[in-house]
């Protein structure tokens, strides 16, 4: 069985809001472009592809501080009748508390892992110990 990882990120190209299988670097440059700036998101699935893991990429406006985008990722994300055993959800550049606690019940449906860097670990908790 291969892990499957649900990865938001910033793309130069591709629809937005959208889950999109990437089966390989060539699909996922074909599909999406370069990583645009500051982005994390097309580096991750760079990473996840060449550990052979199947990717679901969804394109959102600005990695990070898109609230919409990644709500509306957690809401499909949120369906319990979703066929795809998903492993991971990653969503680099989110240090935001509000998107990072509604990530934690859709983990909890999927009984996967939060993948987020050390740098939003970071602002997560602080920002979290702040309110």
């Amino acid at each position: 069985m291969r892990h499957t990882i649900f990865l938001f990120g910033e793309a130069e190209k591709g629809d937005y809001c959208t889950p999109m299988p990437c089966r390989s670097l060539a699909q996922l440059v074909e599909t999406f472009g370069h990583p645009p700036g500051e982005s994390k998101g097309i580096l991750y699935a760079v990473q996840a592809l060449l550990y052979d893991r199947e990717l679901i990429f969804f394109r959102v406006k600005e990695e990070g501080f898109s609230m919409h985008d990644y709500m509306r990722g957690l809401r499909i994300l949120s369906n319990r009748d979703l066929t795809i055993p998903l492993s991971a959800i990653c969503m680099p550049g989110v240090g935001d508390a509000t998107i990072i606690d509604a990530s934690q019940s859709v983990c909890h449906v999927h009984k996967s892992l939060l993948i987020i860097n050390e740098h939003d670990l970071y602002d997560y908790l602080t920002s979290y110990h702040k309110t």
